[in-house]
């Protein structure tokens, strides 16, 4: 078996064979600036609904590229259906957060403010590219979506009932999120607080939604990235132990 191309990219149009894509500039300089693509040289093109197909240059231009698509290459999956709150952070470690939750599968990613929350000022385009880029880089067939910041208030108000809402609680009151994931990994939200945890009167309200539950990832006191990606490891592990992933060399 030929190796698979390690250059892939995420594009909006429609993908099938027999196709032609001229590509951006920006992604268009990548290919032949940075990565020294040729005509005739074959790229991966995903748009997270077509799934992924083998792709071929065709002009090699840094301002304008154009690809003919070839043939399917991995037919499109479902995404797992996971949400992640989180606090604004610092810059870098919100990229880091961004990126490792792309990752590990995260389809929609929502800045929330909090009363401890430190920094809520956020330039979601920015933080949408790093997520292509993560998803681009980790073989996933889609890019998770990234919603302006929104309140503590007002996410509790328009909180969909029917999607479980685990939050993490570093007051020791929750259960371990391993037991708590064991009821289902799909179809929830994740809430990661700011550093220093939620207030007292955020976990009593919390605490009284009936669709939310405390969970807790043990003694140890983490960052808020750190939290984000140890909790969506562990979901990802528990998701793997119901349903093995496909061998990744096919």
């Amino acid at each position: 078996m030929s190796e698979s191309p390690s250059i892939r990219l995420f594009v909006s149009e429609t993908l099938s064979a027999g196709t032609a894509l001229q590509l951006s500039r920006p992604q268009s300089h990548y290919l032949v600036n940075v990565m020294r693509c040729t005509v005739s040289q074959q790229i991966l093109l995903f748009n997270g609904k077509e799934g992924e197909w083998l792709s071929e240059i065709s002009v090699a231009d840094k301002k304008a590229c154009v690809v003919s698509v070839l043939q399917q290459s991995r037919p499109q999956t479902i995404n797992p259906d996971v949400w992640l709150l989180f606090a604004p952070l610092k810059k870098d470690r919100t990229d880091f957060l961004i990126e490792k939750a792309t990752e590990l599968g995260v389809s929609r990613l929502i800045p929330a403010i909090t009363k401890r929350t430190q920094s809520g000022r956020l330039n979601v385009e920015r933080l949408q590219a790093t997520a292509t880029e993560a998803a681009e880089q980790s073989r996933r067939l889609s890019v998770p979506v990234i919603v302006e910041p929104e309140s503590f208030e007002a996410i509790i108000k328009n909180w969909p009932e029917q999607r479980r809402l685990v939050y993490l609680d570093e007051t020791g009151h929750g259960q371990p999120l391993a037991g708590v994931l064991a009821d289902g990994t799909e179809h929830l939200g994740f809430w990661i607080g700011p550093e220093g945890g939620f207030s007292a009167d955020e976990l009593d309200a919390l605490g009284k939604l009936t669709f939310s539950v405390a969970a807790d990832l043990g003694p140890r006191i983490l960052r808020a990235e750190t939290a984000a990606t140890a909790a969506l490891a562990i979901r990802q592990s528990v998701a793997d132990l119901q349903t093995p992933t496909p061998d990744r060399r096919a």
